[in-house]
């Protein structure tokens, strides 16, 4: 193997360089730096899909029954794989299975209880998968921001949907854009 010592590498076009040739396996050896200054292509990857939704107003629920939680309003959406008007959920879409990063957050406001819980789950397929809890005790009238988040692995296909519970009596989710999200993400593997 010969060593090239040179600092700077320009193709004789002016356009482009290629190192190596297709099946060819190039190495940066431990302890060296890559660094760019430009635009990068086909390393690293995207954090897609991608999505975020809200409610778009408060929603009513009866206490101690689970609700799916109303996130019909998209602030985005790169696959097209929420659904805000149908099913308010977000499905896995062909060639994007992996793991994902999911978080729901919903607000119960003016809790009649004076102790009570509130829920809040992630639904896979229809079946809870992971839930996040908060109680509160005192007075009633008080409020909560209760919130979940999971990694999950996921299939083409799957969906999934937040739902809420409290057995504080009947009431309503607020539905401001900073107390209610439901949003996600595909990891880079």
């Amino acid at each position: 193997m010969a060593t090239l010592f040179v600092d700077k590498i320009d193709p004789q076009s002016g356009t482009s360089l290629e190192i190596g040739s297709s099946g060819d396996t190039i190495t940066i050896p431990s302890g060296a730096t890559i660094t760019n200054n430009g635009t990068q292509t086909g390393f690293g990857g995207t954090n897609t899909p991608a999505f975020k939704a809200n409610m778009s107003g408060a929603q009513s629920f009866s206490q101690n029954a689970s609700f799916k939680v109303d996130f019909d309003t998209e602030v985005f959406d790169t696959d097209s794989a929420y659904d805000p008007s149908t099913n308010q959920r977000f499905t896995i879409p062909s060639g994007k299975a992996g793991k994902y990063y999911i978080h729901g957050k919903i607000f119960y406001g003016d809790i009649a209880s004076t102790d009570a819980y509130q829920y809040v789950s992630i639904y896979k397929n229809g079946s809870e998968f992971s839930r996040g809890q908060r109680r509160t005790v005192g007075t009633t009238g008080r409020d909560a921001t209760v919130s979940v988040s999971e990694i999950l692995n996921l299939s083409v296909g799957d969906y999934l949907e937040i739902y809420g519970k409290t057995n504080a009596g009947s009431g309503s989710l607020t539905g401001d854009a900073p107390l209610a999200v439901f949003e996600g993400y595909k990891l880079v593997e």
